[in-house]
């Protein structure tokens, strides 16, 4: 799985394709990883292009999430999660730790 980063001087935005499960949720992870390690708390995950993200994405995204909360340093929010993606997410109970945004401007602009 590819990710591409866009840094812009608020956020940087992650943009992947296809499906987040158990074999790609850890690149995913080492993906915004490295953003963190250079400092970058604003994050934009772009999902208009992933089809499925499995428990293991999730629990990816969520220690993204914290690590980028921590000490009220930054956020992680979700641009165009497709219907499906966020019915699973509300189903599993996890819908309120996350910001989702229908406007990748919209979304670089509330950080």
């Amino acid at each position: 799985m590819e990710f591409i980063v866009t840094e812009y001087k608020r956020c940087d935005v992650v943009k992947a394709s296809g499906r987040i499960d158990s074999y790609t949720s850890p690149e995913m992870e080492a993906a915004f990883e490295k953003l963190l390690e250079k400092s970058r708390y604003n994050l934009v995950f772009d999902t208009s292009e992933i089809t499925f993200i499995s428990s293991a994405g999730w629990w990816a995204l969520i220690r993204i999430q914290k690590k980028c909360k921590q000490l009220n340093r930054g956020e992680l929010v979700l641009v165009k999660l497709d219907q499906k993606i966020k019915d699973s997410m509300n189903l599993v109970g996890i819908g309120q730790y996350f910001r989702i945004f229908e406007d990748i401007t919209e979304a670089v602009g509330s950080l």
